[in-house]
């Protein structure tokens, strides 16, 4: 039988058709370029008047992947497995029982940590196991452990590496960075804490890899610090060390940064200077050779006005929730020579692209399935994807009916066919050589283990007459 060929974007691939693809550069009424709308979970599904930050988890036992957001009143948990059907589970509500604009959350092993600016709220522990089994949803959750060294604290950060916490913003440590133990997530210990340079707003913490070897596996914090960004080396919690500060042009608020995955640069956003000076959204990009003497590298101009706020990277993508904006995707593969281009984006606020405080407020691009969540002031959790790019087909509608998932894929490769029983899975390398086969299914769904696989690139061939290209991570 002939074979034909579905080429996916080489980032993420689809699970199944979106809901909404973007056409004529609109899904659903959101604009949008190269992304798709999947679903949503709006404020009402979650007794909520708005949301602020979000982060997500993948449960290790069978793959099932969740959405955070953190709403004015509580933190939410919604079940994404079925991306076009998501599953509002609950919501852990507020510590202190205040409202507020400001609740942030981030996880380790299996376990979700919230703060809050909410006087008195602590921080929250809560086990997401639980969420596996959730009789009838919502449910209205209560935290696993409560820790009560501060009050209201602007933002965490995880070195999930070390099993450290860092609370930011406390009215402990002069504001600065506040550890915390969390190896055991349920009893987390006090650990000491930064106070040399002031308050700190956001921070990216990691134990070094980058290319100063003087600092190679220490754990390095970057402070997003207001007037400057701070590079100091957390290794000893009893000793902090300042290794360097960084100015730069047109400060107005040192707000959010992150590195690159080599750590050889990391990338700010000033949250108020589009708003203050009218410019278009200004996205700064250091070069961190050496952390003892960090440099200016370049600035990238986004396409709109809106003040851009929390901003990730994964592989060569940088992924920024962009207020009024939306998602706006960067490709930064060319970072060395100084070139950023966006690649494409989901706007989840269509009245404008103005600066201000109105849209998403972050986003969420680490889910190996590729699904990206966008939580937004207005609009709740907005599920998005990569467009699918398809070429070469000759028999769309078979074509569309099977999909592979996640892709790219590291362990388990997921394969589902609408319309025909899986007969033959062949898999081979770039040259056509045969790496991995299985025969004589007769279902429509099946997994498959390819962790045996090196990285690299490979082609799925089903029933063989269906041909899909699987990025091996």
């Amino acid at each position: 039988m002939k074979k034909t060929l579905l080429l996916l974007s080489t980032l993420i691939a689809a699970v199944s058709m979106a809901q909404t693809p973007c056409e004529n550069g609109s899904a659903m009424g959101f604009p949008c370029e190269g992304y798709d709308y999947i679903s949503q979970i709006p404020l009402a599904t979650m007794n909520s008047v708005k949301a602020n930050d979000s982060w997500g988890w993948t449960d290790p036992q069978d793959g099932k992947e969740y959405a955070i957001i953190c709403l004015n009143e509580a933190t939410a948990f919604i079940d994404i497995s079925d991306p076009v059907n998501p599953l509002y589970l609950g919501q852990l509500p507020g510590n202190s029982g205040q409202h507020t604009t400001w609740r942030d959350a981030k996880t380790y092993q299996n376990h979700v940590f919230i703060v809050s600016e909410d006087s008195g709220h602590g921080m929250q522990v809560f086990d997401l196991t639980r969420l596996r089994n959730v009789a009838n949803p919502p449910e209205v959750f209560t935290e696993d452990a409560l820790y009560t060294e501060f009050g209201g604290t602007h933002n965490i950060a995880i070195n999930e590496d070390t099993g450290y916490a860092y609370a930011l913003g406390t009215s402990t440590f002069n504001g600065g960075a506040h550890f915390i133990d969390i190896q055991d997530p349920v009893n987390p210990v006090p650990a000491g804490g930064h106070n040399g340079d002031g308050y700190t707003h956001d921070a990216h913490i990691v134990t070094y890899a980058g290319p100063d070897t003087d600092y190679t596996g220490q754990e390095i914090m970057i402070g997003s610090n207001e007037t400057e960004v701070v590079i100091v080396d957390v290794t000893d919690k009893s000793n902090p060390i300042t290794i360097s500060t960084i100015a730069y042009n047109n400060v107005n608020y040192t707000h959010q940064g992150w590195l690159t995955e080599d750590h050889r640069y990391f990338i700010l956003g000033d949250e108020t200077d589009e708003l203050n000076t009218g410019i278009n959204s200004r996205t700064i990009f250091f070069d961190f050779e050496d952390l003892d003497n960090p440099q200016f590298h370049f600035e990238y101009e986004g396409p709109t006005g809106a003040t851009d706020h929390n901003g990730y990277v994964k592989g060569d993508k940088f992924y920024l929730a962009n207020n009024a904006a939306g998602l706006r995707v960067v490709d930064i593969s060319d970072i060395a020579n100084g070139v950023a281009v966006e690649e494409g984006y989901f706007d989840s606020y269509p009245p404008n692209n103005s600066s201000g405080f109105n849209g998403s407020w972050n986003v969420y691009p680490y889910f190996e399935s590729g699904h990206i969540v966008i939580s937004d002031r207005a609009q709740g959790m907005v599920l998005v994807k990569a467009s699918e790019i398809i070429a070469g087909v000759d028999d769309l509608s078979l074509e569309a009916s099977i999909s592979i998932f996640p892709n790219p894929a590291s362990n388990r490769l997921n394969i589902t066919s609408e319309t025909h029983n899986i007969e033959e899975v062949v898999i081979t390398d770039v040259l056509g050589k045969e790496v991995l086969s299985s025969s004589s299914y007769d279902t429509k769904t099946l997994t498959l283990d390819i962790s045996s696989l090196s990285k690299g690139m490979y082609f799925v061939g089903i029933n063989t007459t269906v041909s899909k290209k699987l990025i091996k991570e």
